[in-house]
């Protein structure tokens, strides 16, 4: 519903300007009938339908930073923030795609690649190329900096090597974004083609949830790149990968406020429509009371989400974009873990199969207090900025 907003009166934190709105119905839309239909499918295959994956680059979803010049649609943060929901009401596997390449792959070129990189790259991603966003490594998980892939001088440009685990979208993504510890510099950042000689992506990790997303270890040996492959600077990684994944943890708590809309869309559909008694189930308080509690804290992860990806969008001190992107990121991993396990009751037997597709949902919502940084790991940042995080805004 469109709400008119006069001018110069405060705005509800989850207010969309029309623009906003259009964007916002355009991606349901496309949600609703290019996605929704080949949902149960990809889950079985655990892989992404390649007929999908070219309507979202049709339709701009996987360029949405990206300015028009490049072949992207040219908007903003907040824009790819409601991309993400509304992709992942109906299926947070082709969410995390549609995440990673915006709010990781795309938002690192965007702010760190020079005027040569985002020439070379930003169109391929606009327009076909999936990217990926290896940091992970077998003993670099919570603690991302921890690095053991290298990066070696050679001649021109530097030679890696290293191992890379539990990336997404590598299975699909012709562009890596690859961090690598380079001798007397530091973390680094480096620009990859997946056609790279020495560069080997395995065979996607079978999952919980998630499923049609894939996650896979990507193996460097030998891996030669160009000085113009560095992304940022050298010795810059961490700041840029710091930078980055404060969007992306605001891109990951989108998707599970989008997945907890739309298990809570199922289970209060079944439960107006389901009789028992002689009555519809939601007449009773044991089902709609419950459903009633999570709707109202779905509502105040939203609100948090939105907030806190317009202080990304519009400043705010280091300080205060950590604490809030790790608030975004915990509050909505509870919700969309708390509703999906409530859907599966709501429904009961029919819950437990993969008719309805709350299981589904279920399955998918764990994952959101693991990936992009535990739920602890969340924790740790927010008592690391306690009191850092109250000063003034920067404009």
């Amino acid at each position: 519903m469109t709400t008119t907003i006069e001018p110069g009166v405060p705005q509800p934190l989850t207010w969309l300007p029309p623009e906003d709105q259009k964007w916002r119905d355009t991606v349901a839309g496309f949600a609703a009938q290019a996605v929704a239909p080949r949902v149960r499918a990809m889950d079985q295959a655990a892989r992404i339908d390649p007929d999908l994956i070219r309507e979202l680059f049709t339709a701009r979803l996987m360029g949405v930073e990206i300015p028009e010049v490049y072949g992207g649609a040219g908007r903003d943060l907040f824009a790819t923030v409601l991309t993400i929901e509304e992709i992942a009401r109906v299926d947070p596997s082709v969410a995390v795609l549609v995440d990673v390449q915006n709010a990781l792959v795309a938002s690192a070129l965007l702010h760190h690649g020079d005027g040569d990189a985002r020439r070379r790259h930003l169109p391929r991603l606009a327009n076909g190329t999936v990217g990926a966003y290896a940091i992970s490594e077998p003993e670099a998980g919570s603690d991302a900096f921890a690095s053991r892939t290298t990066a070696v001088v050679d001649g021109g440009g530097y030679v890696l090597d290293g191992a890379k685990r539990w990336i997404s979208s590598a299975a699909e993504a012709g562009l890596f974004v690859v961090f690598a510890r380079l001798a007397d510099a530091g973390l680094t950042a480096f620009l990859v083609d997946r056609d790279t000689p020495g560069l080997t992506v395995g065979p996607p990790v079978a999952k919980m949830g998630i499923r049609a997303s894939s996650t896979c270890d990507v193996t460097f040996s030998g891996v030669r790149v160009g000085r113009r492959d560095v992304l940022g600077r050298p010795g810059g990684g961490e700041l840029l990968a710091v930078e980055t994944l404060n969007v992306g943890k605001v891109g990951i708590a989108a998707q599970l406020v989008g997945l907890a809309q739309g298990v809570l869309d199922v289970a209060t559909g079944y439960a107006t429509h389901r009789e028992q008694f002689g009555q519809p189930i939601a007449a009773f308080q044991g089902v709609a009371f419950p459903l009633a509690r999570v709707a109202a804290e779905l509502q105040a992860a939203r609100a948090l989400l939105y907030d806190t990806a317009r202080l990304l969008q519009h400043g705010g001190t280091p300080a205060q974009r950590l604490r809030a992107t790790a608030m975004a990121k915990y509050v909505a991993s509870e919700v969309a873990e708390r509703a999906a396990a409530l859907a599966v009751e709501t429904l009961g037997a029919n819950g437990f199969v993969p008719e309805h597709g709350v299981e589904k949902f279920y399955r998918d919502a764990k994952v959101g207090k693991i990936y992009e940084g535990t739920s602890n790991m969340q924790f740790r940042t927010i008592a690391a900025t306690h009191g850092r995080a109250a000063g003034p805004t920067e404009g």
